[in-house]
């Protein structure tokens, strides 16, 4: 067990789809891999929505699917767990039914989770200081490409956030004044609401 996890983890088994399209343990390893190793009692507290016993089984359900391991060290709901990569991938159009069914559910977590997380935003930022509140933001542009040139601009947006990952689990890449930011990429086919 290395000190870095691997830059990703990809998921092809429908059951491991399944597993990790619950919000709680999408939470947990968001948590994991932002905060490094935790306790199930660390990660309750900082969850603040979860027992112990439900995040450490919780824990122990990722770790099946080789999402989460044990860091080593502690005993019993003690023992800290981390993260077994720093993204999570599946395949977005898998020939194997069972996949694309997980695929589809797992995807809708995730979407659900990032509306979620832009209602809270929105419900709390007029209690964010100006500067943040001006920073953050959400909008849409209609463009039109070629599936080629979607994913050279899908690849162009991983390219320009590459320099702040490092920054995530390591405070002292961390400039002052700086906080976490979830940015969401959604690049998606318009379809015919949406005219020339």
């Amino acid at each position: 067990m290395s000190d870095d996890p691997p830059t990703e983890i990809r998921l092809t088994d429908p059951r491991a789809l399944r597993a990790y399209a619950h919000p709680t343990r999408m939470a947990l390893v968001g948590l994991l891999r932002r905060e490094g190793p935790l306790t199930a009692t660390r990660a309750a507290e900082l969850l603040g929505t979860e027992s112990v016993a439900s995040c450490s089984f919780h824990l122990r359900q990722l770790a099946k699917y080789g999402l989460v391991e044990e860091a080593g060290g502690g005993r019993g709901r003690e023992k800290p767990w981390r993260a077994t990569a720093t993204f999570t991938s599946w395949d977005a159009a898998p020939d194997d039914p069972a996949a694309a069914t997980a695929g589809e559910a797992l995807q809708r977590a995730v979407l659900d989770s990032h509306y979620e997380r832009a209602v809270n935003w929105l419900a709390a930022s007029a209690d964010e200081p100006r500067e943040w509140r001006e920073a953050a933001g959400a909008g849409d542009t209609v463009v039109q490409v070629t599936a080629a040139e979607l994913a050279e601009l899908t690849e162009r947006f991983a390219e320009l956030t590459r320099p702040y990952l490092e920054r995530v689990r390591d405070p002292g890449r961390q400039p002052e004044g700086s906080r976490p930011v979830v940015l969401v990429q959604l690049a998606l086919p318009a379809g015919p609401e949406v005219r020339r």
